[in-house]
């Protein structure tokens, strides 16, 4: 997870260091019990946002930390150490939640909300996805009314990360007509009146806390609208590709782990007399995975180029990168955890719950269909 890169130079790699440093000493012995609590400290915000961790890319002006997109990868990478696919998820849920705030709020908002996110004292999550539909945002049903000074929003989001806990949840809503042409973004306070949650129990990311939301004759104040009203459709699909790139570094990071931890249990684990992982069969599959999560890198990191140069001339790549490692990524850890034989269905093994994790890398985001869908579009097919 430490692959040599262009774009890498001595601070990058000073940052990974010490960035490693403080995963080994804040997650790593804690993960275990995190998981089986379905939940992390609410502390934890605070001592990332110490070491820059929530301020990364955001503007200095609010807390934030001026930092490159490479910065980003290395901390997905380092990050993914902890095996634990919520952790990330849940920790880094304002780095899809806050940017509409930051590119688009007002100045009033900035202030109110992106300083107490970046300092770990809030947190902020995004609601787009429904009970209807996630990737088909411009047929999204919550509304929101215009009511004096403020909005009254109606309808329900579901999947959402940070769902439970969030004090800012930066949501699609419906201010307009049909299609793409209606949407808006509003910040919903933790607190506002008319807005109930539940919890919901997945198979994986655990100590992730994730929400469906409801909202009910829920007052908004209308200076929380984020940019104008009726143009946020374009804004939240440009929102998806930093979200979908994110995905797609994580997921390669993880199956280099999974890959690592596999080899290191095949040779210690015998069968007929030999190492597990002195088998052909399992030599084969294991350069066969490296060479393909080779190749997820590469085009993961070109991605990653293309982004940085350009976000909006980066689509088709980024596409392409989920697409690609989310599909194998469902091949490497299954194969990963067969090599384990039983052990790899006891939840003692990382394995068992990367097997778990991974199968969201294809879902969420945009599913692998979705993605096919963008790019048949892209190609002209």
């Amino acid at each position: 997870m430490s692959a040599a890169h262009p774009h890498y130079t001595e601070e990058h790699q000073a940052f990974r260091q010490s960035l490693r440093r403080w995963v080994e000493r804040e997650i790593l012995p804690h993960v275990e019990a995190w998981e089986a609590a379905r939940a992390f400290p609410r502390e934890l915000y605070a001592k990332a946002a110490e070491i820059g961790l929530l301020g990364m890319g955001f503007p200095e002006a609010y807390g934030g930390v001026p930092m490159d997109p490479f910065h980003v990868i290395i901390t997905c990478e380092e990050l993914a150490r902890a095996a634990a696919g919520g952790l990330s998820a849940g920790l880094m849920s304002h780095s899809i939640g806050l940017p509409p705030v930051a590119h688009l709020g007002s100045e009033a908002l900035k202030a109110r909300v992106i300083p107490p996110v970046l300092a770990g004292e809030k947190i902020s999550a995004l609601a787009v996805t429904e009970p209807s539909g996630g990737s088909d945002v411009a047929n999204l049903r919550t509304t929101a009314r215009r009511d004096g000074d403020h909005y009254v929003l109606n309808g329900q989001k579901t999947f959402i990360t940070s769902g439970m806990r969030a004090d800012f949840i930066t949501c699609a809503v419906r201010t307009g007509g049909e299609g793409m042409g209606g949407i808006s973004i509003v910040v919903v306070p933790g607190d506002a009146p008319g807005l109930a949650r539940t919890p919901l129990e997945k198979m994986g990311w655990w100590c992730s806390d994730t929400a469906t939301l409801y909202f009910d004759e829920c007052r908004v104040p209308a200076e929380n609208l984020v940019g104008e009203e009726n143009m946020g459709f374009y804004h939240i699909m440009t929102n998806f590709q930093g979200e979908r790139l994110i995905a797609a570094v994580s997921c390669v990071a993880g199956m280099e782990l999974a890959v690592r931890d596999a080899i290191a249990y095949g040779d210690d684990r015998k069968a007929f007399g030999k190492p597990v992982s002195k088998f052909q069969v399992w030599r084969h599959k294991l350069v066969e995975h490296m060479t393909a999560i080779e190749a997820a890198r590469r085009l993961t990191y070109y991605a990653v180029d293309k982004f940085n140069k350009n976000p909006a001339n980066a689509t088709r790549e980024i596409t392409m990168a989920k697409l690609f490692a989310g599909d194998l990524a469902q091949r490497v850890i299954y194969d990963c955890q067969q090599m384990y034989g039983g052990f790899g269905y006891v939840t003692e093994y990382a394995v068992a719950r990367a097997f778990t994790d991974v199968r969201l890398i294809t879902i969420g985001g945009g599913t692998s269909e979705v993605m096919k869908e963008i790019l048949v579009k892209m190609e002209g097919l």
